[in-house]
């Protein structure tokens, strides 16, 4: 093994004094023209992240693998310690208190874990060494006595010799030192070597098909197939498609060969469970949620190089040769199972199509496949009081012969490369992973009797089809056969590829475990996923987020709320539950689009170049570097390469901290030079001062603008377009340099972003407060017979009507705006379901009518009473005022005036008045008024 580093480097250090702490001897390589660590094992395994460096070492010298304290230790040290540290350091808001008085706890023994030394103390002891003098450490006790154990060994002497790595001896003050004093001559110097930079490496164009390229860095990208059984909500895009997204992005700023390949799940109970529910076919409604998929993430601005479906003859193909290989490879077996079978439906119940008591945790809606709230697999007949989800008749337990893949038998081979990788995935992947393999592999039923899915290409089985977790992943193969003819090239290429695959983590099993272990059966050299990249849960407000029972948020709600994709974007990564889950609340929307987007980032942008603008006509000024901005260009190359770092680990929502720490050092850069003050001096070395101040922000804005699009691409756009620079600056490098020189002309500054107004985020409350109309909520899930839909209060044909009429005037204000025709598409498909649930309520009301006893004279209150009807009218004028009042988008406030001038025609009527001569009246009585 041979460790390459640079002098003085924290990350080679962890793996030095971890080489030897464990006897483990490592070639040691100490050089200044590497840009990041790197643990060669072998000609085939390079280890760039040096906590999995610490850790392999550890596994070893004969350490558990499998080692749940270790690993929440070192995932701690890399999301919260290291961060805090880096904003100590940087003089930045953070809570480096309260973590080490988390660690003060902690170490109360010589060791963090049992009664040896661990990869932790190793990586926790390294990360300390740069703060260790701060007089914070003064209320940590324990934490100092455990360090100067560390600190005291021969092994870190050793180590920290070959670095040439020292404790700071300098003297403290109230925080830390001064930065300025850790920040060297050589590191000054590096910095302007850089600034004045001019032959800077072009972003690679994109040519499609994307292939592999040998001796680039080649990088495959999937993110979890959503299904095809309503609108994806806030969940499910941050927990998959936009996380995949912002790192695809960011590879190609890197100039990685990247392909980003996903597309909808179309198979299995979900649809035919929804197309019962809505009364189509279950093709029409893959037809028909693939374009609303499909559009509610171009509307996200997701740079997926192809979205597919798993409906295509591909699928079939390759899923069937798969299986076939696993099947003559002696990997499946055959057995009987015992299955729910609905007498009343005569269908067997697999799946979604059954729901009951979770046998594990007692939660009373559970599916025949997976238990929501405790996100265990289970079977349908383990469930407690299960119900058929068409009719809810209690099912009886029927057997019928099906395939099982037979994981035991490879269980030696699934471990092996687990072993080999799994250093690389986020730590609740690695727990979950983990726990299936300790509790012992069993054999996965593969088959279903149902008629929408994958044939089974074997004798006796042809009338069942594929199980949809076996059949889903392979889709990422056959989605990307559908791009290109070439698709080996990056699914049966180990060696040239890396691949990343992005979910929530309730999907880990079946890509970890199920999906693997097929491709290791087939005995083909398939691309297997090196960096399982899984959220946490992403909850709603005070509940929760569920695609199948329609509680939340959905993608196309966002849409119709005026605010725009990338603010959307942004905050959905500000709060991604990255270790932990999060929470969507519309106040921190507010707080965050008007603090970290508007007065922090907005505000300097649009301070500067209108400066630039005003003062230098819009051309860059000379720049002459002091040696005040020549540390600022330090601060932001350790910003910058911090944001690196993080990026190249997926920690999405922690690399959004550095963008925001360069634009505050940009914001303070300007309010302590006030070149509005020192463009009016007489003196002109402070007249050539301002000029170099803004020069030098108008640089930091094109920095922030190549970060910025990952995360905000329509805004890195903009931004782009005020400084007067192309695309050819979209090519991101380590180090800052000067892309705007002087004499650049800039384009024309405008402001970035508005406010988000209270009163716009309580209406947003109200309107999205618990589950949607016409959706299920927990307590109540949806039933697929039209008696059951019908008979809710919501779907009165009264108030369907409404909404029929409602939605209809949306459609003709999206085309009469010409709106994209994906948002048009979805308004459509969204108008025809409301005129076909409108049509089942009526035909219920007709028949209740005929059934309703002769005796029955009391009237029922509908929703449409003069009394209701006042009540809408007055809410939706409020609503019409609290968009003009927000200076929301004309194609908002027409759409809300022409609902209200509807709520007042249907009020007219309802009084008996005739709507014209109310219009007419309301009209003369302003004109008298105006009198």
């Amino acid at each position: 093994m041979k460790l390459i580093t640079r002098p003085k480097d924290i990350s080679g250090l962890k793996i030095l004094l971890a080489s030897e702490f464990l006897n483990l001897p490592v070639e040691l390589e100490v050089t200044t023209s590497v840009e990041k660590t790197v643990l060669v094992v072998n000609e085939d395994c390079q280890l760039f992240s040096c906590n999995a460096a610490v850790w392999y070492l550890s596994c070893l010298s004969g350490q558990k693998k499998v080692n749940l304290q270790q690993d929440k230790w070192l995932d701690w040290e890399s999301t919260l310690l290291y961060p805090e540290i880096q904003a100590f350091l940087n003089k930045q808001p953070q809570q480096l208190i309260s973590v080490l008085e988390h660690l003060d706890k902690a170490t109360r023994n010589k060791f963090l874990i049992g009664n040896s030394l661990s990869a932790a103390d190793i990586v926790i002891f390294c990360s300390l060494i740069e703060i260790f003098d701060c007089k914070l450490m003064a209320n940590c006790p324990n934490v100092t006595k455990w360090f100067n154990n560390m600190y005291a060994s021969s092994q870190f002497k050793v180590a920290a010799s070959k670095l040439d790595i020292k404790i700071k001896q300098t003297e403290t003050t109230e925080q830390c030192e001064e930065e300025e004093a850790a920040i060297s001559l050589e590191d000054v110097e590096d910095a302007v070597k850089h600034w004045n930079e001019r032959n800077i490496t072009k972003p690679k164009p994109i040519t499609h098909p994307v292939l592999p390229v040998e001796g680039e860095r080649n990088v495959l990208i999937t993110s979890a197939l959503p299904y095809v059984n309503n609108f994806p909500h806030l969940g499910n895009i941050i927990g998959c498609v936009l996380s995949a997204d912002v790192f695809a992005r960011y590879c190609r700023l890197r100039n990685y060969n990247t392909l980003y390949i996903c597309g909808t799940d179309e198979y299995g109970t979900a649809t035919e469970t929804k197309a019962l529910e809505e009364g189509l076919t279950p093709q029409q409604i893959c037809d028909k949620y693939f374009e609303l998929h499909d559009g509610v993430y171009k509307w996200f601005d997701i740079s997926f190089d192809h979205f597919g479906r798993t409906t295509t003859p591909n699928q079939t193909k390759i899923a069937q040769d798969i299986f076939l290989k696993l099947h003559r490879n002696n990997y499946l077996t055959e057995d009987t199972m015992e299955q729910l079978l609905c007498e009343h439906c005569k269908i067997f119940l697999a799946d979604r199509f059954v729901e009951g008591t979770c046998p594990l945790c007692g939660y009373e809606d559970a599916r025949g496949d997976q238990c929501d709230k405790c996100g265990k697999l289970v079977n349908a007949v383990e469930l407690k009081s299960p119900r058929c989800k068409m009719c809810r008749h209690a099912p009886v337990i029927k057997t019928s012969k099906h395939l099982f893949l037979n994981l035991p038998l490879l269980e030696d081979k699934l471990t092996s490369w687990m072993d080999s990788v799994t250093s690389g995935w986020t730590h609740n992947a690695r727990v979950i992973a983990n726990s299936w393999v300790k509790e012992g592999l069993k054999p996965r039923c593969i088959t279903r009797d149902l008629k929408w899915g994958t044939p089974v290409p074997l004798e006796g089985y042809t009338d069942k089809v594929f199980y949809v977790w076996f059949d889903a992943p392979i889709g990422y193969l056959s989605i990307t056969a559908c791009y290109t003819e070439e698709w080996e090239r990056w699914w049966k290429n180990r060696e040239q590829v890396v691949h990343y695959e992005f979910m929530a983590k309730d999907n880990v099993p079946f890509h970890s475990v199920v999906f693997p272990s097929s491709q290791l059966g087939t005995h083909d050299p398939y691309t297997l996923v090196n960096h399982l990249v899984a959220t946490e849960y992403l909850n709603y407000e005070d509940g929760k987020f569920s695609k199948s029972r329609g509680v939340g948020v959905f993608g196309n709600n966002a849409q119709e709320t005026g605010i725009p994709a990338d603010v959307w974007r942004f905050y959905l990564l500000y709060v991604r539950p990255e270790s932990q889950d999060s929470t969507f609340s519309w106040s921190d929307l507010m707080a965050k689009n008007n603090t970290e987007l508007l007065n922090n980032l907005g505000n300097f942008a649009n301070r500067a170049l209108s400066f630039l603008e005003k003062n230098y006509d819009s051309r860059v000024p000379a720049m002459t570097l002091g040696q005040e901005e020549k540390i600022l260009l330090v601060r932001i190359n350790r910003e910058l390469k911090q944001y690196i770092a993080l990026l190249e680990n997926a920690k999405l929502r922690d690399a959004i901290k550095p963008i925001f720490s360069i634009s505050r050092l940009g914001n303070q850069l300007m309010q302590a030079a006030q070149p509005w003050v020192l463009i009016k001096s007489t003196k002109e070395e402070e007249k050539a001062k301002a000029g170099t101040v803004i020069g030098l922000c108008a640089n930091i804005i094109c920095q922030l603008s190549v970060m910025l699009l990952p995360y905000m691409p329509n805004l890195s756009a903009k931004l782009q377009e005020q400084l007067g620079v192309g695309p050819d600056v979209n090519h991101l490098i380590p180090e800052f340099t000067c892309r705007l020189p002087a004499g650049h002309r800039i384009g024309k500054p405008a402001p970035l972003f508005q406010k988000i107004e209270q009163v716009q985020i309580d209406e947003l409350k109200k309107r999205f407060s618990g589950a949607q109309v016409g959706s299920a909520s927990p307590g109540n899930p949806a039933v697929a017979t039209p008696l059951a839909e019908a008979s809710n209060i919501l779907e009165t044909p009264e108030n369907l009507a409404l909404k029929v009429a409602q939605q209809g005037d949306k459609v003709r204000q999206l085309k009469a705006a010409k709106a994209e025709k994906a948002i048009v598409t979805a308004a459509v498909a969204e108008l025809l379901d409301l005129k076909k649930r409108l049509a089942t309520a009526e035909e219920l009301a007709a028949k209740q009518t005929n059934d309703t006893p002769a005796a029955t004279t009391e009237k029922p209150t509908l929703t449409n009473s003069v009394e209701n009807l006042t009540k809408q009218v007055t809410e939706q004028g409020d609503k019409v005022r609290a968009l003009k009042t927000a200076k929301a988008d004309k194609a908002s406030i027409d759409a809300a005036v022409a609902v209200l001038l509807d709520l007042k025609k249907q009020l007219a009527l309802a009084e008996g008045k005739d709507p014209a001569e109310t219009n007419a009246t309301g009209k003369s009585k302003k004109k008298g008024q105006q009198k």
